[in-house]
């Protein structure tokens, strides 16, 4: 069942709907009752504002973006925007990918961490507000990556998939390039581009469902 929550308690109860689990017991979310449950009260104890944005719990302060609260198959997390900026003395930050500039994640699998850690968590997130409250920015590197041949000389040949790829947003640009960019292989290059093309033609990134 497809889903697409609206509150927090609708993202609890059934998922965040990014998958076809959704709505069911084996939805991720339902992996981390306790975890996500406990984190939320920390959450709204520090004063954030709870929303639902891209079809899970966000965290704002002022009208900005702070963090998302949400579930993956092995862990649960809080996912600060601008994570890089924290100064992290206890080493508890994730990047979430090697090529994550800002995003920096605090992990967790087990409840009792969380609820031993509480203190320190509500201290990153402190730290969090303050830094949106100074308006400090995150310098994200400026150089562009690499554009594989392939999709290159695909969006030669189509011009109608060459203007929708320059529609998209530069982080949805970005998303397919490395995509494009990881296989080895030029055939496996290929296919994944034809594989994607609609998506593209939809204006959607490659994470966007």
């Amino acid at each position: 069942m497809k889903i697409n929550p609206t509150t927090v308690d609708e993202y609890l109860a059934e998922g965040c709907g990014r998958c076809s689990l959704g709505g069911t017991p084996e939805c991720k979310v339902h992996k981390w009752d306790k975890e996500l449950a406990r984190l939320r009260s920390i959450l709204l104890a520090c004063g954030l504002t709870e929303e639902i944005k891209w079809s899970q719990p966000c965290y704002t302060y002022g009208g900005n973006n702070i963090l998302l609260m949400t579930a993956f198959k092995d862990y649960c997390c809080l996912a600060f925007f601008k994570g890089v900026l924290l100064k992290d003395s206890t080493k508890l930050l994730t990047a979430p990918g090697e090529n994550s500039q800002a995003v920096r994640q605090l992990r967790f699998t087990d409840v009792k961490d969380i609820i031993r850690l509480e203190t320190t968590i509500k201290a990153y997130i402190f730290e969090a507000i303050e830094v949106e409250k100074t308006g400090l920015k995150v310098n994200l590197k400026k150089e562009q990556d690499p554009m594989p041949e392939e999709l290159q000389q695909k969006l030669d040949g189509d011009p109608a998939l060459k203007t929708a790829f320059e529609a998209l947003t530069p982080g949805r640009q970005r998303g397919y390039i490395l995509h494009f960019s990881q296989p080895k292989q030029s055939a496996t290059r290929i296919l994944r581009i034809e594989k994607n093309i609609p998506k593209i033609m939809a204006g959607k990134g490659f994470y966007d469902r």
